[in-house]
């Protein structure tokens, strides 16, 4: 199918918003800008796998842990550069939803989202008790040399990789691949008897969204040059790629991406105001959302305005 035009100007529109701040706003825009690209890469990840499939994940954020912890490993011990390191942590990422994803697969609705969630408590504790490997409680610290400044390359690299996993989800939308995710959400038993080999699908679709946590993590670890394991397994992590998903509308491309946009900035505006209630704050909005738009702003949009979406992209 060809691309429409209206996403074509929504990513080239990003892409002009993207390199903007780098030469032109202040070093905490540029941090700012650069949480926001990381957020549409976690929250487009999760979309992959529980938007399309319906197969939702409470512990996604094991994958961005695996990946900050083996790029701070490779980096410390081996001495390999950031990028390479980062990659790495993508693949360490995978490997671990190829020893999980059969057995998690095969488990369903809270299932399946309870055993994910045990498993980022597992993989934490490990962490925390492998104090040889990965520094126990202390965690790992001087990942990269003080100087020079990281910001300007990691920026460029959180941007690329949101670009990147919001044009597979854009790829995978629009060909059979997506179609075939979207029928086992609907109905799995219906799909298989359709002749769809669900747990194929079902498995690529969890490697592709362990993929891009796991390099984000390393990105993100090489950026803070400093890892331990309640922070960088942190349940609010995977909180967030959920909500910011469900905000936009899950099962979309662009979902994601309003969704880490609005939620992000509206966080952390709120924050900046209301130190002390700003979850309260940040919660209410979340929860007005969730009662009057249950399908995401996409959704939403679709009800008022049934032309926007295209025919045969049903939220």
């Amino acid at each position: 199918m060809r691309p429409l035009p209206r996403d074509l100007l929504l990513l080239g529109l990003c892409l002009v918003l993207a390199v903007l701040p780098v030469s032109a706003a202040p070093q905490y825009v540029v941090s700012l800008v650069l949480f926001v690209f990381m957020f549409i890469a976690l929250a487009e990840s999760w979309n992959l796998l529980s938007g399309y499939t319906g197969y939702v994940s409470f512990g996604h954020v094991v994958f961005f842990g695996v990946g900050a912890y083996t790029t701070a490993i490779t980096m410390t011990r081996w001495g390999l550069a950031w990028l390479p390191a980062s990659l790495l942590g993508g693949v360490a990422a995978v490997g671990l939803a190829l020893l999980i994803g059969y057995p998690c697969l095969r488990l369903k609705g809270p299932y399946f989202a309870i055993s994910m969630l045990g498993l980022s408590e597992v993989v934490r504790l490990l962490a925390l008790y492998l104090e040889p490997l990965t520094g126990g409680g202390m965690g790992i610290s001087r990942i990269r040399p003080p100087t020079p400044d990281p910001t300007p390359v990691v920026y460029w690299a959180m941007e690329a990789m949101a670009v990147l996993v919001v044009a597979v989800t854009y790829a995978i939308d629009r060909a059979q691949f997506g179609l075939r995710l979207k029928s086992i959400r609907e109905d799995e038993l219906a799909a298989e008897a359709m002749g769809i080999n669900t747990t194929a699908y079902k498995m690529y679709a969890f490697l592709l969204s362990a993929f891009f946590p796991g390099i984000v993590g390393g990105i993100h670890a090489y950026y803070l040059s400093y890892i331990e394991p309640d922070s960088t397994f942190a349940l609010l992590y995977t909180i967030n790629m959920a909500i910011m998903t469900i905000f936009g509308g899950r099962g979309t491309v662009w979902g994601p991406v309003i969704g880490a946009v609005t939620l992000y900035l509206v966080s952390e505006a709120v924050w900046v105001r209301f130190p002390f209630l700003h979850l309260v704050l940040f919660g209410l909005v979340i929860m007005i959302v969730v009662l009057f738009m249950p399908r995401g702003v996409l959704g939403w949009i679709a009800t008022r305005r049934p032309r926007l979406v295209p025919a045969g992209k049903e939220l």
